[in-house]
């Protein structure tokens, strides 16, 4: 399966934080986001790996341009209004293909769920999408995912939604359907990654959910310590 890794944002509010090491850096019980994921990402049949940096970026860009990993590892670096346009500039890597994973720089989670994750929706016939979701809420604005009883996805709803008990966990297994939508999402307005969810829904193709247990998004500085904690205790 072919990995897609945004590290594209600013990292702003760890910035303001004190956090002064670059977000796709900071270290998380002393390994980097960014070699955690391409770690996990290897362990799970990576065939190739790609990831956009913004142009600011210069420690970051070093750093992986000196790294040696097993597989190949496409580097875009470019800066983007948001998320959804960064996953624009990684969709050449992902064509020549037929399912890949997408997620952004940041969510802590347990790998042994990962690995099941991966594997159903390798196996899976079924759906078009697998999209990431958990129950735990810690977040500002968290995406609600509506379902049916069967875990299918029906919608998405803003922070203020009651409705459903999972929020989008920001890791996303899409086939080739989906990303056949990308550009007609973007010419039709969307700007969000979350836009682009709805989109699929409202495009007729099959979403469906897979609950992790905790994932943790390293949004701002008191996010480390609780995402060592919860390593820790797996």
């Amino acid at each position: 399966m072919k990995y897609a890794l945004i590290a594209a944002g600013e990292g702003s509010r760890l910035q303001a934080e004190g956090v002064t090491t670059p977000k796709p850096l900071v270290p998380i019980l002393g390994v980097p986001l960014l070699n955690r994921l391409f770690k996990i990402f290897i362990n799970n049949d990576a065939e190739s790996i790609c990831i956009i940096i913004n142009e600011t970026m210069t420690e970051v860009r070093q750093y992986l341009e000196q790294l040696s990993l097993p597989v190949p590892l496409h580097i875009i670096i470019k800066s983007t209004p948001d998320s959804f346009r960064s996953f624009n500039e990684l969709k050449p890597f992902l064509e020549d293909g037929d399912k890949f994973c997408l997620t952004t720089v940041d969510p802590i989670f347990s790998e042994q769920e990962f690995e099941a994750y991966i594997a159903e929706f390798a196996n899976a016939d079924d759906c078009d999408a697998l999209m990431a979701v958990t129950d735990y809420v810690d977040d500002e604005t968290p995406l609600y995912v509506k379902t049916d009883e069967t875990l299918a996805i029906t919608g998405y709803a803003n922070a203020d939604y009651v409705g459903s008990k999972f929020i989008s966990g920001g890791i996303y297994c899409m086939n080739q359907a989906a990303l056949r939508l990308l550009p007609l999402a973007i010419e039709s307005g969307v700007s969000r990654m979350r836009g682009f969810q709805q989109y699929l829904v409202d495009s007729g193709l099959k979403l469906r959910t897979y609950p992790f247990s905790k994932i943790i998004d390293i949004d701002h500085a008191a996010d480390i310590p609780k995402a060592e904690i919860f390593l820790k205790t797996l």
